[in-house]
């Protein structure tokens, strides 16, 4: 079997329970070949961190475009399964946005908070899908899990990184006078150097729900993790990543981000984290949708 195709079929019910709850956890989907490159190149990108690598809480590492000089991570995203993956479930051609690694070192695992993915990029739509996929088995204590159905509530929430206006008046009123003249927030120069607190805090957008404070009044979804598994879930919906745990491991993830036909370009005053590095080229507008700058986001897989 070649590496590139999926070991099983996506059932019908995976891609309902994928809409209905904005998440689902394909079990068995990815050959175990991947792992190997998955943890090749996450090791890579760990040793080769560059001005988009930053420690959020000790010790976590996040790198934001580390395929881009990873070249396991690349093979991922140009031949592995997982545009194929998320295109079956939206039933939709897909384009790749960004992707992410999250490396958590063995002994105490680091949570990571509350947040929707959406909020933090220049983007807008419906059918934004992450699929994350780790090198390391993950339980459940420190695996991710999401909110049930919040990719439908309609709301845009504040991203829990950044600069408290308050703080640096003078700062946050040149952004927002920047932000009224049309200015993209994160220029291209922050790909040589970046951090989450680059950024203000949004105080337009709503506050995040207490959603640890008052588990019990939300339906929250988790699951063990297998590598050769890939969790999808939307872009809009509320997920976290439990942790305070001791592991004998490291959890080493990689997530990429990926978009349908829907997907427009949309400069948020959130915006928390650059737009590829190529966009800044061509001045997108708002409503340009993605398939209209090919160079950047060629499409990857179509029915």
């Amino acid at each position: 079997m070649a590496m590139s195709e999926m070991l099983r079929e996506i059932t019908k019910e995976e891609i309902n329970q994928f809409h209905r709850d904005g998440a689902v956890m394909l079990r068995g989907i990815m050959g175990k070949d991947w792992t190997e490159v998955l943890d090749e190149g996450l090791e890579y990108a760990n040793n080769h961190p560059d001005g988009m690598s930053a420690g959020v809480s000790e010790p976590l590492r996040i790198d934001q475009w580390p395929a881009s000089h990873s070249p396991k991570l690349k093979q991922i995203l140009d031949e592995s399964p997982l545009a194929q993956i998320v295109g079956s479930v939206l039933d939709a051609p897909v384009r790749f946005y960004m992707d992410q690694m999250f490396y958590k070192p063995a002994g105490l695992i680091a949570p990571s908070a509350w947040h929707q993915d959406t909020c933090y990029y220049n983007v807008e739509g419906h059918q934004l899908v992450r699929a994350w996929i780790c090198a390391d088995p993950t339980p459940r204590n420190i695996s991710m899990e999401v909110v049930r159905g919040s990719h439908l509530w309609n709301a845009t929430y504040r991203p829990p990184v950044g600069m408290d206006p308050n703080d640096d008046p003078d700062g946050a009123r040149k952004l927002e006078e920047e932000f009224a003249a049309g200015k993209v927030l994160i220029g291209k120069e922050a790909h040589d150097h970046w951090t989450y607190f680059d950024s203000f805090l949004d105080p337009g957008l709503p506050e995040l729900p207490e959603i640890d404070a008052h588990r019990d009044s939300f339906e929250i979804l988790g699951w063990d993790y297998e590598p050769g598994d890939v969790l999808l879930f939307h872009g809009n919906i509320l997920h976290s990543a439990l942790g305070g745990v001791e592991l004998d491991h490291p959890r080493r993830s990689h997530a990429s981000l990926w978009a349908g036909p829907d997907v427009t370009y949309l400069r948020r005053r959130s915006q928390a984290i650059p737009d590829p590095i190529r966009l800044y080229d061509f001045n997108p507008k708002d409503g340009q949708h993605l398939e209209e700058f090919p160079e950047v986001f060629p499409l990857v897989w179509a029915p």
